[in-house]
């Protein structure tokens, strides 16, 4: 550690030239490569986006105008894309936002970035498990079957509600496909993101067959301003690449890769939500069309029932992909916080021949699936975005500072249009945050002062960067 050029109290940076060095036996192997990647960003994109919030902004939100609203959420996260892209291919280690503030704009930047993605990312998971149950229980009707109520969602969801099993259930299972090993856990993933997209682009080119032009008027039912709330809100489904850009650390030749995977699974992506929202809002009209789930009942509504179980069963193992990749980066911001000192090193052990997190992997596992089997949707939708959002901003923000204050650094990516296209990132995220209730940020202020309260009681004094400044003076 010694030599590190290091700033003084929560200002204080970890060094990009030491990054190597202060991070090296951290336990993660690499065994990633660029498909496998662009796999988890495209599994991590695709998922509660199409089979399920699409049809809640069409139907109550935007109408047919939700195409315009995954424009414009596109837009914006695509300005962040290319911010994160450069940073991965100069920090392709554990962390993603938190160590890209960590490295640029300092300690307690770092710390509040991270802090808050552990909240958001775990809710993430909560909330897309309780998305896939509204399928199950789809499927659990048309095959007339009828479970317990007890089971069948979260106190206050309905008669007889006790918790959402199957929810927490899932939340459980993908914890333990992470503990098998990046490798393991990767190679499921590629093959679910496969049949998801094959499920998707059936939906799309049968669909094609069945729209009815007529029900694209009027395209603006609730006014320009519903495309642009409805933007704030399906915001949520394109950002998967950011939690996949905490696993760099697990790529094999991250520095290239990683800039590549994220472009490219937020390109795939957006052009599947395009067609999609085209095919569902063309086969019914917006008034019809389901919230919960919204392409089953579109098929079924047009003779089509036995392709209406097809999607179904598609959302619920599509969606699957989503939780993986937003668990995986739950987990990987956890280890890096840890392995920095912020949080106990205790969470930083890996397993000694799988070399995964398994303890915090475990732990984001059974707070996720609390989450799930007892909140209502709404209830854990609200702990989630505006910390993806503020995220956004502090690496769009980074991306200028680094590139103006160290532009001699090697770089196997450059943003584009620097500073205006992370400017416009910046702006985006901002504004897109302004769209979020009150609920939302009485809670991030509630987690932000709890997260104060353990860096200056606990990781101030703690960190790896502390322990070399008082090494130095002594």
């Amino acid at each position: 550690m010694a030599g590190l050029r290091m700033g003084q109290g929560v200002l204080r940076r970890k060094p990009i030239e030491h990054i190597e060095e202060t991070e090296a036996g951290g336990g993660l192997s690499r065994s990633l490569g660029l498909w496998q990647l662009t796999a988890i960003g495209v599994g991590g994109i695709i998922g509660a986006g199409i089979f399920s919030l699409a049809g809640a902004v069409a139907n109550g939100t935007a109408g047919p105008a939700v195409l315009i609203s995954f424009l414009i959420a596109g837009v914006a996260s695509a300005a962040a894309a290319f911010s994160y892209a450069e940073f991965a291919g100069m920090i392709p280690k554990a962390g993603s936002a938190y160590t890209y503030g960590y490295v640029v704009l300092g300690e307690l930047t770092g710390w509040f970035i991270g802090w808050d993605l552990l909240l958001e990312y775990t809710a993430i998971v909560a909330v897309v498990a309780i998305g896939i149950s509204g399928y199950f229980g789809f499927l659990v009707e048309e095959m007339g079957a009828q479970l317990p109520a007890w089971m069948m969602g979260a106190p206050g969801t309905g008669d007889g509600h006790k918790v959402d099993l199957f929810a927490a259930v899932l939340c459980l299972f993908i914890a333990y496909l992470l503990t098998l090993g990046i490798k393991n856990a990767a190679r499921f993933e590629m093959v679910v993101v496969v049949l998801k997209v094959l499920v998707v682009l059936v939906v799309i080119a049968v669909g094609f067959f069945h729209i009815d032009t007529g029900n694209y008027d009027p395209f603006f039912p609730y006014g320009v301003s519903g495309a642009f709330t409805g933007a704030a809100t399906v915001f949520f489904a394109v950002f998967g690449y950011d939690a996949m850009s905490t696993a760099a650390e697990e790529s094999k030749d991250a520095q290239r890769h990683m800039p590549k995977a994220i472009l490219y699974s937020l390109a795939i992506s957006m052009v599947l939500y395009v067609l999609a929202c085209l095919v569902l809002t063309g086969m019914q009209s917006y008034t019809e069309v389901d919230p919960e789930s919204g392409f089953s009942t579109a098929f079924k509504s047009v003779g089509l029932s036995g392709l209406a179980d097809i999607i179904a069963v598609g959302a619920i193992i599509g969606i699957l992909t989503v939780m993986f990749t937003f668990m995986l980066g739950c987990t990987r911001v956890w280890f890096s916080m840890s392995r920095d000192g912020l949080l106990p090193k205790w969470f930083a052990k890996t397993h000694e021949t799988r070399h995964v997190p398994t303890r915090v992997t475990w732990i984001v596992g059974i707070a996720s699936a609390a989450i799930a089997g007892f909140l209502p949707i709404g209830e854990a939708a609200e702990l989630t975005n505006i910390g993806i959002l503020l995220a956004f901003v502090v690496v769009c923000v980074a991306v200028i500072v680094l590139r103006y204050k160290r532009p001699d650094l090697p770089r196997t990516f450059r943003c584009p249009g620097m500073p205006f296209v992370p400017a416009i990132g910046v702006v985006f995220s901002l504004w897109l945050i302004t769209f979020l209730q009150w609920q939302t940020w009485a809670r991030f202020a509630v987690w932000f002062g709890l997260g104060l309260v353990v860096y200056f009681g606990y990781s101030y004094r703690k960190s790896e960067l502390a322990k070399a400044e008082r090494d130095a003076v002594e």
